[in-house]
């Protein structure tokens, strides 16, 4: 039941009658849409400007994102940990706040130590809230679905790059500052009643996963998921398998192309490509749009596939768009980029997680995921570093980037290899 009255009557109102996990994916991904909105697909309008403003070299401010990265890896294990004992509901809605007082301190900056202890507090808080512990509730609440369920998710995130032009034009008539401080409101108007709708497990709410009836008579294609080994992993169990650690470093190359554009193809079509900050912000609109095709193709591909091959192809559409967009010497080729990147992503991003949960099952998974993280944070780190240290190196982003688009192609391989683990015989 509701753990209060307030949720209780926003869920009677615009949730009647509705299995509660498709409730939390919604909650889930709505959440993914505000922070995304404001800050994974914003952050290089705030590089662009104040790179501009302040003079700051693009290494010191793609540092910050860096940092970010770094901090999701140190954190990934403990939150697993919490996760799998505790539930999410509790540190989803103190990451809300801890969020949005990010934003206010980003809003009072006037150096470069002030603009990294402001990223580490966002960083923070969008660990605490974000897509890793939403990951884990959806995950524990759907298994034949679970596809479908992180799809939702992350069209969520997908979607959040619909309000880039509107973050861009605060920006441009408001100011940076004001942006930011208004950030920190709308994060807590809309977080803390999603985060009070997510809840651990359906067993504490007398449900089953799925939603399905009970009793529920376990056909041959309920009692193993597609894809699914049909066995419990531990996470030290996991860590012994070739899988975790090939699906954990294809994720990672795969981040160093999504983390290196989210934090500098804004100032690349800005400084290199000639464009204003408000128009590279429709190119990143046209990868939203590609993300949400992305997004809505992996929900009605299911389990229809085989992930770890259309994983493979997403790398070698992100390796394809990024070179577009390094080279680009007309606005098509932009259009080309966008669309291939974003669907690449959009597609690509529910599959690493539905993997994960189809190979270890769902006992283990927030720490499964935890650790998993610190291998994907190097890609997460070293995208925006690459491209930032090679932009002042050179002048422009076009090694960097050249370099990020050819690893991303041939890390197409690592999930090919990745294929569905045999539990350790010692146990």
């Amino acid at each position: 039941m509701p753990s209060d009255p307030w949720t209780a009557w926003l869920e009677s109102v615009f949730l009647p009658k509705i299995f509660h996990g498709w409730r939390i994916a919604g909650a889930a991904s709505s959440l993914q849409f505000m922070q995304s909105a404001l800050l994974t697909q914003s952050f290089g309008a705030y590089v662009a400007l104040l790179a501009e403003e302040r003079g700051w070299s693009k290494t010191s401010l793609a540092g910050a994102a860096a940092m970010q990265s770094l901090e999701a890896a140190i954190l990934g294990p403990l939150l697993g940990w919490v996760m799998d004992r505790f539930g999410p509901q509790a540190m989803i809605r103190w990451g809300v706040v801890v969020f949005a007082i990010g934003f206010v301190a980003l809003s009072q900056i006037e150096s470069i130590s002030g603009f990294y202890v402001s990223a580490l507090i966002l960083a923070v808080g969008a660990s605490l809230c974000g897509y890793f512990p939403l990951t884990v509730a959806i995950i524990h609440w759907f298994e034949r679905q679970r596809a479908r369920a992180l799809s939702l998710l992350s069209l969520g995130l997908a979607l959040g790059g619909l309000a880039v032009p509107l973050v861009a034009w605060s920006m441009h008539s408001f100011g940076w500052r004001a942006t930011a401080m208004a950030s920190a409101v709308v994060a807590l108007v809309i977080g803390i009643p999603l985060a009070a709708v997510i809840r651990g497990r359906p067993e504490d709410m007398g449900l089953t996963v799925d939603g399905v009836p009970k009793p529920h008579p376990l056909t041959a294609q309920d009692a193993v998921h597609p894809g699914s080994t049909g066995v419990e992993f531990t996470a030290r169990q996991a860590l012994r398998t070739q899988a975790f650690w090939l699906l954990g470093l294809g994720h990672g190359v795969a981040l160093l192309v999504v983390t290196a554009v989210n934090v500098h193809a804004i100032s690349h079509m800005k400084e290199g490509l000639g464009y204003t900050v408000a128009e590279a912000a429709w190119f990143i609109l046209l990868m939203t749009v590609g993300q949400v095709i992305g997004v809505l193709s992996g929900a009605w591909m299911g389990d229809k596939y085989d992930k770890r091959r259309v994983a493979a192809t997403c790398m070698l559409m992100h390796g394809t768009g990024l070179l577009l967009l390094t080279y680009a010497t007309h606005s098509a080729e932009l259009v080309a980029f966008a669309l291939l990147h974003g669907i690449a992503w959009g597609l690509r991003g529910p599959f690493m997680q539905a993997l994960r949960a189809d190979y270890f099952g769902r006992n283990a998974i927030g720490m499964i995921l935890g650790l998993s993280a610190v291998i994907i944070a190097l890609g997460q780190v070293a995208g925006p570093l690459v491209a930032g240290f090679f932009a002042d190196l050179t002048g422009n982003y076009r090694l960097g980037f050249t370099v990020l688009a050819v690893t991303a192609c041939a890390g197409s391989v690592l999930f090919l290899m990745a294929k569905p683990p045999q539990l350790p015989k010692d146990g």
